[in-house]
């Protein structure tokens, strides 16, 4: 599975938006079942920098859901 983030400044300085990044990595690494093989974009808005880890986890699953339903 490839995965792509797509983070703009307006979400918040670098240190934030690694910060958002390597979250998200470690969530889609931690997934159990792995969702379906294929290219991912994630794309992350501005709120998405007030995010705490549990609901940025939510998202990142009810995101999934919908991406994968098709």
């Amino acid at each position: 599975m490839d995965v792509a983030y797509a983070i703009g400044r307006k979400v918040g300085n670098a240190v934030l938006r690694n910060r958002i990044r390597r979250r998200l990595r470690a969530l889609i690494d931690d997934l159990d079942p792995q969702p379906k093989t294929g290219t991912y974009l994630i794309r992350c808005g501005i709120e998405t920098g007030n995010l705490s880890y549990d609901e940025l986890h939510s998202h990142l699953l009810r995101a999934l859901e919908r991406a994968t339903a098709l």
